[in-house]
């Protein structure tokens, strides 16, 4: 027989009236499945509803190593809440992750989100997880499950927070790890999108320095838009790139912009020579230059300059690999080769 413990002259409080919303959080889940649903692919086991998610290793693979990667969408959130668009910023999510495990040649297998907030607006979550979903059917990943939280008090009103995990295999033997990068090889880039989901912090200080006018054209849309255009996702077309190429290194090109991000797949006695005339720099980074007096060493280590992925590949290679990439509807420059790194030289050289 259990015992009723509470004071019968006392007021009953509920979670509810502490601020969490049991009924909110039970009714996003419903409204999320068939979006997730969307994305299932036939490794999935079990996903979401249950405590944990299960997947399959699949098959093809003989010596599956499986390859992780976490990530957030960073201050770009702030213009979210701002110009109240959350049906993007998922896609973001799951592009920082899935291109970042994509860099070492792993096709990802599933994705698991993290969404936190004062108070669940199901509406604006349901936008959010839409577009997380949309994300993981543009990379072919399964949407297994993920975690929303409430928190009264953790989170301005209106505000949220979100970070997503993803996992993908690569057979063992086609692991690409730069080791095989040698002097001559060549780097080619794949266009961005926009800004994808770094810069944000700089991009949102000159905005408020120039009160500059979200609605305002800029380059045949509005401002708005290009600032909220979602990370591209390069999943499909570097896989497909895979299948005939040999790739030697990749670098996702986010924080750190391109001259930290190609380093990291360099050997300590290589540098990557990189010509800015190879490529248009978009009007976005123009104009931030402009208007907030930045200098090229800043905007190249900051953005991404118009270039999301940058790909290493043999000489004798590039024409195959640009006409590849191009037939799965990517923009593709040649963006300079890999030499000997003399004496103090910085790893990477923007010309």
């Amino acid at each position: 027989m259990n015992k009723d413990n509470t004071q019968k002259d006392t007021p009953s409080i509920t979670y509810k009236d502490s601020g969490v919303n049991i009924e909110a959080g039970d009714a996003l889940v419903e409204k999320i499945k068939p979006f997730a649903k969307k994305t299932m692919r036939p490794e999935v086991l079990a996903g979401i509803g249950g405590f944990g998610s299960l997947f399959e290793v699949p098959k093809k693979y003989k010596e599956p190593v499986l390859v992780s990667g976490t990530d957030g969408v960073g201050t770009k959130l702030k213009l979210a809440f701002e110009l109240n668009k959350h049906d993007t910023v998922g896609i973001d999510l799951v592009a920082m992750s899935v291109n970042d495990i994509l860099a070492q040649g792993a096709e990802p297998l599933f994705f698991l989100d993290y969404f936190a907030c004062g108070k669940l607006d199901v509406d604006i979550a349901s936008q959010v997880i839409k577009g997380i979903a949309e994300g993981c059917a543009q990379s072919g990943c399964a949407l297994v499950g993920g975690e929303t939280a409430e928190m009264p008090g953790m989170y301005p009103e209106g505000e949220y927070d979100l970070a997503g995990f993803a996992v993908g295999v690569v057979e063992k033997s086609e692991i690409i790890n730069g080791k095989s990068i040698k002097v001559g090889d060549v780097v080619i880039g794949l266009a961005s999108s926009g800004a994808h989901s770094n810069g944000y912090s700089l991009i949102r200080k000159i905005i408020n320095i120039e009160k500059a006018n979200f609605l305002d054209a800029f380059d045949g849309r509005t401002l708005k838009d290009v600032l909220m255009e979602p990370t591209r996702l390069y999943v499909k077309s570097i896989l497909k790139l895979k299948e005939s190429i040999r790739i030697k290194g990749i670098a996702h090109i986010t924080g750190g912009g391109i001259t930290e991000n190609i380093p990291r797949i360099l050997g300590d006695d290589l540098m990557a020579e990189i010509h800015s005339l190879n490529w248009p720099l978009p009007e976005l980074f123009k104009w931030l230059q402009n208007k907030g007096n930045i200098s090229n060493d800043e905007l190249y280590r900051t953005f991404n300059c118009g270039i999301g992925m940058a790909i290493i590949i043999d000489q004798s290679e590039v024409a195959q690999a640009r006409k590849i990439l191009e037939e799965a509807n990517e923009v593709v420059y040649e963006l300079g080769l890999i030499r000997k790194r003399k004496a103090n030289e910085h790893p990477t050289m923007v010309i």
